[in-house]
């Protein structure tokens, strides 16, 4: 009998939840992967103990300081240990079939560009990637004949909706979201909402940041201008609602006013699955939807005072350019204020619309040529100013 020949796969970002999500189901069937890399950040342990387990032919920390411990942890196993942004880029130009891009922040952007390039097909988690630099990324899949699939939740909810189907014949999409931690308390109280108040997500296990991003609608209106950038739908055809249940992940409305809707448990592994998979269906170990059980699906309009963020989205979208950069740039700075108690949590929309007010006039900046070097410098710029900016505003 043949053996089937195993699948090269890397995972960047493997000690975080999508990368601890996605290890969770290779490890469920090892002998069908062959793990070529393996990044984490500042968890050497979790991510020597995983590379160790996968059999991994490289594990890399982004911090430089934690080499040694690296090293230590994966002593004698015969995997090698590297660090920094320079080995990351490397690890992401080998040979794979299959890259999970879950590093958070734009620091995600080079690695998934670098493994188009190697002709990876990219399971795309980092929506910065697509926020930053859409066109870029789009561009260099297509020139380089790999594939991208959506692992964001809703992103892939809309994917499978559009299976078969033809694209002229959609009207809309709805993206939905939980609502964040913040979605039932009065406006008044918001000002004062504290950073572990911000971390506690109602619905899905995440990150702290991204949970804080869920929070503030935020990771939405990242997800609005990653719907526009990936499938390429005008800005108008794009609806978010609060959903508080997190059952409903997208749905896709047509021309005859069908909506073809997506359920599941709020559990990243459906999305991550799927991608893993593709374009193979194969059974997952999710909790199944006991629909009598739920009863009830509710809905509501997102209330933009409450949420700013999702103007914010519209205005960048219709900016176009480079100001998806700057947008996500400001925002992970503003972000990084916020948990270091330097600014309040209502404050960080405020940072991210003074920085597009203020670097719009750059004409050349925000709406420059999307290169590479022109996208890092729109982020370099884009963080500046919102250190500036919080400089100057009042403490948290």
């Amino acid at each position: 009998m043949t053996q089937t020949s195993q699948r090269r796969v890397s995972i960047f970002g493997a000690t975080g939840s999508i990368g601890q999500s996605t290890i969770d189901l290779i490890a469920r069937d090892p002998d069908a992967y062959d793990v070529v890399a393996l990044t984490g950040g500042h968890n050497v342990a979790l991510l020597a103990q995983d590379a160790i387990r996968l059999k991994a032919d490289i594990a890399i920390t982004a911090h430089d300081e934690n080499l040694p411990a690296l090293r230590d942890a994966l002593s004698g196993s015969g995997i090698e240990a590297a660090a920094g942004e320079a080995a990351i880029e490397e690890a992401a130009m080998r040979p794979a079939d299959w890259v999970m891009s879950a590093i958070v922040g734009a620091a995600g952007l080079l690695p998934g560009l670098r493994a188009l390039e190697a002709h990876a097909t990219l399971a795309l988690a980092n929506k910065e990637s697509l926020v930053t630099a859409g066109p870029l990324i789009m561009a260099t899949a297509q020139a380089h004949h790999a594939r991208i699939l959506p692992v964001d939740s809703e992103h892939s909810a809309v994917f499978q909706g559009l299976v078969g189907e033809d694209m002229d014949a959609v009207e809309r999409v709805i993206i939905t979201a939980s609502g964040g931690a913040f979605r039932d308390w009065p406006m008044e109280k918001l000002a004062h909402a504290t950073l572990e108040q911000a971390s506690a997500h109602p619905n899905w296990d995440m990150g702290q940041r991204i949970t804080i991003d869920s929070a503030s609608m935020f990771n939405k209106a990242l997800e609005v201008i990653e719907t526009k950038e990936y499938f390429g739908f005008d800005p108008d055809q794009i609806e978010v609602v609060v959903h508080p249940q997190s059952l409903v992940h997208a749905l896709v409305g047509f021309n005859d006013g069908a909506l073809m809707a997506h359920l599941g448990a709020p559990d990243m592994r459906h999305a991550i699955g799927y991608a893993l998979h593709w374009p193979e269906r194969r059974g997952l170990p999710v909790d199944r939807l006991d629909l009598a059980r739920i009863a009830t699906l509710e809905f509501r309009a997102p209330d933009e005072a409450r949420y700013p963020a999702l103007r914010l989205a519209r205005e960048v979208m219709a900016a176009g350019g480079l100001c998806g950069a700057i947008f996500n740039a400001a925002k992970e700075a503003a972000l990084d204020a916020f948990i270091a108690g330097r600014i309040g949590f209502m404050d960080m929309a405020d940072v991210v619309e003074r920085v597009l007010t203020d670097l719009d006039a750059d004409v050349t900046l925000a709406h420059g040529a999307m290169t590479l070097d022109n996208v890092r410098a729109a982020d370099q710029m884009g963080r500046r100013t919102a250190r500036q900016v919080i400089d100057t505003h009042p403490a948290a």
